[in-house]
């Protein structure tokens, strides 16, 4: 129930060999997060979620205290295969900041929705997804508890699922839509300052820009 995907798996501490193995022959995955909150420090990370384009999705929960994740580490620091995220400025700070893992290259589908859906005032998820990939997400259990992550729920895990699993074809639309307006460079020039946003959000810089 919770996948309603090809394939989904969850896992505690970190992804299987085999998971890991099937990811680094991708193109490109799909990555979210979980955390207690919103303030990187204080709000620990509980689960990282990862989709393939062969709809193999997998939630790892991660344990209070838990400071390493060496497969996942592999998966998501490869150069081979590019990591899209929605607002990857605050996942990017969360993976660095629980487990030290340096996210690259990086696809924020937030960023190319405002680069290219410059018609529109709703770059949420929810909202982008319904409108490039038809789907309508339930985002019921968002604000919810991730903290027991050993007890976490079918609509939880649902949740969490969904919030990858169609990341990869709102990629597939903004690169197209980008392009169309001539508008691909400048997004990739800015993914390519994410890490640096987000290490400045870790060290509590993040209001540096403000006027």
């Amino acid at each position: 129930m919770p996948n309603q995907a090809a394939h989904f798996a969850v896992f505690d501490g970190d992804i299987s060999q085999e998971w890991a193995s099937l990811y680094s022959n991708s193109d490109a995955l799909a990555v979210d997060t979980e955390a207690m909150g919103l303030c990187h420090g204080r709000d620990r990370l509980c689960l990282v979620q990862i989709a393939d384009r062969k709809d193999r999705v997998c939630c790892v929960r991660i344990a209070r205290g838990q400071t390493r994740a060496p497969r996942l580490q592999h998966v998501l620091q490869s150069d081979r295969t590019v990591k899209v995220f929605h607002y990857a400025r605050f996942d990017v700070a969360a993976l660095r900041e629980a487990l030290g893992i340096a996210v690259q290259p990086i696809f924020c589908t937030k960023i190319a929705s405002r680069l290219a859906r410059t018609y529109s005032p709703r770059h949420g998820l929810k909202d982008m997804v319904q409108e490039l990939c038809g789907v309508e997400l339930d985002k019921g259990a968002q604000s919810s508890d991730w903290g027991r992550v050993d007890q976490l729920t079918e609509q939880q895990l649902a949740y969490a699922a969904n919030d990858v699993r169609f990341l990869l074809g709102a990629m597939d639309r903004l690169r197209h839509m980008l392009a169309r307006e001539e508008r691909l460079d400048l997004a990739r020039r800015c993914f390519a300052c994410v890490p640096t946003l987000a290490e400045l959000d870790r060290q509590h810089f993040g209001n540096i820009f403000d006027h």
